[in-house]
């Protein structure tokens, strides 16, 4: 079977004319006068346009590829014996009693009342125009928001002096939206690319806006290149080259200007420059961080080969920082090229079956093991708590990009639908207002007091889904007898599949408590065949032994 299809695809606005060979996607019969509705034939008209979904940052976009093992093929074990956290007593072991608040951090720890947090919300116009609901959520809810690249270098209205950003609105906007919401759970981080840490962004944000927590990124799991918009204007395609962004075609270039007035083109492409990861200049650049006066800082590292996650995984330990983020591939908020977004990259479950290697491996070195987070296309309360388990105990949070997006903007759009008085029929079963139709409204209003319709509509949704996700976690780790995230643990997981068992060691599923199985029926049955049951030896999985020299 093939894992995905090439050529057509909603997020490129393609399709086949007929059914498509397997391997090229292209149609069995590609006839001689169809106008070109696949990839392939859009691309012979638009070019490098089709590498993206459409249309550019008006959309969110995850990849379609169905991976050979994923959190699907693992299921959560559960149990109706005993408790970890709290007694076992049916009247205190209920699921509103699980603790899912989390702590990251070396020294000091940063509390969060929930342990998701938002992917990075960079430069993009998507990111810009949820920024505000999306960071009042964060605040609300307790947890971390995080600020992505290239919002400095991006701000029209940035200000440089000698090469070095001196102001910025756009970012002070963002600084300023979550810090009035705050209320000492969670934090804003600051992510910084090549062009950031040119420009001086770790620095701006740190002394002039207040931000504690500033996050290097490496990378992320969508991509592996840097981070690209779409530029609607001459005028602002030269302004970013300016700044020192590579900008495609050329803004400079007369000839490019003319078809560009022209019309034969829309818009310019700004890109990021690719990082390149040195061990000393890593030691270097934590350094100067926390000579600045950085309070925590974050690592974000994404879907690269095993001995990229191994650097990511020993520097982080070497350097004591407070935060890795590891993104597996499969996720993004759409605006990485979109077969690259498919086809490259470690999926998440791979990955993060890697990263429990590795961690364990330096565990048993007795080195620094820094607080981790897992991304890379969840959702759901299941993901996170197999995410959480697969990864345990090194996994503290996870980080929740396009999931938490798409219930801003759809918080959003059902707002502005009640402001017109359009709300659609399935909507309006629940209401025609607010607190009708947003199930935490009037508890949010209880709380906030006039401030209450300051929160955008936006936030309301990514807060109500987080709570749905509260109870969903809840629930989860009630039935498997863990009344706190701290006790989650690979044993609370068995794999379906064989194959699912041999990339994550997660013991399959008919394979799972056969001697304390055997034990029991001994014991009840007796006689020789319960005996020999209870001494028939078991595979048990053992880690690879991984050196990370």
């Amino acid at each position: 079977m093939s894992y995905s299809r090439p050529n057509a695809s909603p997020a490129t606005l393609s399709r086949n004319r007929v059914s498509a060979a397997p391997q090229s996607g292209i149609c069995a019969t590609c006839l001689d006068g169809c106008p070109g509705p696949c990839e392939v034939g859009r691309s012979a008209l638009r070019g490098r346009e089709i590498l993206y979904p459409q249309p550019y940052s008006k959309i969110t976009a995850g990849a379609e590829k169905d991976y050979p093992v994923d959190f699907s093929h693992f299921n959560i074990q559960g149990t109706c014996v005993g408790a970890f956290g709290v007694p076992a007593d049916s009247d205190r072991a209920t699921f509103p009693a699980v603790d899912i608040s989390t702590t990251v951090g070396a020294k000091e720890k940063i509390k969060m009342k929930v342990p998701y947090f938002t992917g990075a919300l960079g430069s993009t116009d998507i990111a810009r125009i949820h920024w505000e609901p999306m960071a009042i959520a964060a605040a609300i809810a307790g947890t971390l928001v995080v600020v992505g690249e290239n919002v400095c270098g991006m701000d029209p209205q940035a200000e440089f002096k000698n090469g070095r950003v001196v102001k910025s609105p756009e970012m002070e906007r963002r600084v300023r939206t979550f810090q009035k919401w705050y209320d000492g759970y969670g934090g804003i981080v600051v992510q910084h690319n090549v062009e950031d840490g040119r420009l001086g962004v770790p620095e701006y944000v740190v002394e002039k806006l207040g931000v504690e927590i500033i996050e290097p990124k490496w990378g992320q799991g969508a991509k592996d290149i840097g981070g690209e918009v779409k530029l609607p204007t001459l005028q602002r395609a030269l302004e970013l080259k300016s700044r020192g962004y590579i900008v495609l075609p050329d803004p400079e270039d007369p000839v490019i200007q003319e078809a560009f007035q022209q019309g034969d083109f829309k818009e310019f492409e700004r890109h990021s420059r690719l990082g390149m990861v040195d061990e000393d200049d890593f030691h270097k650049e934590i350094k100067h961080l926390r000579k600045m006066g950085v309070k925590h800082i974050s690592l974000k590292t994404g879907a690269y080969r095993p001995v990229d996650l191994a650097r990511a995984v020993k520097y982080a330990s070497d350097a004591k920082i407070d935060l890795l983020t590891v993104d597996g591939a499969g996720g993004g908020t759409g605006m990485s090229p979109w077969r690259m977004m498919n086809e490259w990259g470690i999926p998440t479950v791979y990955l993060e079956s890697l990263l429990y290697q590795y961690l364990k491996q330096l565990e048993k070195q007795k080195a620094y093991i820094p607080c981790c987070a897992m991304a890379g296309g969840l959702s759901l309360e299941d993901h996170i708590f197999k995410a959480f388990a697969l990864g345990a105990p090194y996994i503290k949070a996870i980080c929740l990009g396009r999931a938490s997006m798409t219930a801003a903007m759809v918080g959003g759009t059902v707002g502005e639908m009640i402001k017109k008085g359009k709300v659609p029929p399935e909507i309006g079963k629940f209401g025609t207002d607010v607190e009708h139709i947003f199930v935490l409204a009037s508890q949010l209003k209880a709380k906030y007091g006039k401030e209450f319709e300051k929160i955008p509509t936006g936030a309301i949704g990514m807060i109500t889904y987080f709570d749905r996700l509260n109870a969903g976690l809840q629930q989860l780790m009630a039935g498997a007898r863990k009344f706190a995230l701290k006790y989650i643990s690979r044993e609370d997981l068995c794999s379906l599949t064989r194959e699912a068992s041999d990339v994550s060691g997660i013991s399959y599923v008919m394979d799972v408590d056969k001697r304390e199985a055997a034990k029991i029926l001994g014991q009840s049955v007796g006689g020789g065949n319960g005996r020999a049951h209870q001494k028939k030896k078991v595979p048990i999985f053992k880690e690879k032994e991984i050196v990370l020299a």
